[in-house]
C-alpha cells in the first residue's frame, strides 16, 4: 500500500525577499558613501592626538606647491585678507580651519595667523588623528 502525502515540497526558492534585502544594502552603502566629505584637496596634515570638536566656519588651505585656496577654491594670497574679511564679516564668531601640507614652511602658515590676529579671528590648525 502506497502512502501519499498530502502537502507537496516546493523544491523552488523564492528571490524576491533576497533581492529587496540586496537592494536595501546598495542603496544604504551608496547614501553612505555620499555623506563621507574627505579633503578635496591632496594635503599630508601633520598628525595629533587633540582634535578640536568645533565646526570650522571657513577653510584655508596650503598644498606643497604654496598654492592658497578658500574654501577649496584657488586664491592669490594678495586676495586672502580681503576674501576673508569679506567672508566672516556677519558672523558673531568668525573661526578659520588652517589646513597646510607638512613641507610648507612655517612662514607661511604664520601668514594667515597674521591675518586672523588682525582681524581677531579664531584660527585652527588642522591636523590628521595619530
Amino acid at each position: 500500500m502506497a502512502i501519499k502525502r498530502k502537502s507537496k515540497i516546493n523544491p523552488n526558492f523564492n528571490m524576491s525577499s533576497m533581492t529587496d534585502i540586496f537592494f536595501l544594502l546598495l542603496l544604504f552603502f551608496m547614501i553612505s558613501s555620499t555623506l563621507i566629505n574627505p579633503n578635496a584637496l591632496k594635503l599630508l596634515l601633520p598628525k595629533s592626538t587633540n582634535q578640536t570638536s568645533d565646526k570650522p566656519v571657513t577653510v584655508v588651505s596650503i598644498d606643497k606647491n604654496y598654492t592658497f585656496y578658500l574654501n577649496e577654491k584657488v586664491i592669490p594670497f594678495s586676495m586672502l585678507e580681503r576674501r576673508l574679511v569679506e567672508e566672516l564679516r556677519e558672523l558673531e564668531d568668525p573661526c578659520i580651519s588652517l589646513q597646510a601640507d607638512k613641507s610648507v614652511p612655517l612662514e607661511q602658515i604664520v601668514k594667515v595667523m597674521n591675518i586672523a590676529k588682525d582681524h581677531n579671528y579664531r584660527l585652527i590648525l588642522s591636523t590628521e588623528p595619530e
